[in-house]
């Protein structure tokens, strides 16, 4: 897929394991393996408050599957905002967001976003928005 000449070039982080096993005392889950850390993500029940350690998570070089999986837990959407840039990210943001001082962040979304896939998801949620807008 070529980029057009406003498109910075993609360049996409090689994958990386985690470590084999967490290190003793480090309060970082970075330092689970994913299949770990994936375990961990899953188990966290409504009202965890963890967003600032799965935050982490988002930001860090771990496989894509899980920084989402981490972005879909974290409770507070606004902590998202700064990393729409990420196709997989952004995604899960906007798919969060039905009120309506939402539409507008994301019909800016639907201007500035390079990915196809955030686009559509904004557009989704835009659609829902108005359909709930119109019925109260």
């Amino acid at each position: 897929m070529a980029n057009s000449d406003d498109d910075p070039p993609v360049r996409r982080q090689p994958w990386t394991p985690g470590p084999d096993i967490a290190t003793p005392g480090t309060p970082s889950w970075l330092a689970f393996s994913d299949d770990d850390l994936l375990f961990e993500i899953e188990a966290l029940a409504a009202g965890h408050g963890r967003d600032q350690a799965l935050l982490e998570i988002v930001r860090s070089t771990r496989h894509f599957f899980v920084r989402q999986e981490a972005a879909k837990r974290i409770e507070n959407a606004e902590l998202l905002k700064d990393h729409s840039g990420d196709r997989h990210i952004g995604q899960i943001l906007v798919r969060g967001m039905t009120r309506r001082e939402d539409a507008e962040y994301l019909e800016r979304l639907l201007v500035e976003s390079r990915h196809i896939e955030v686009k559509k998801a904004a557009e989704t949620q835009l659609r829902l928005i108005r359909m709930l807008n119109s019925q109260e």
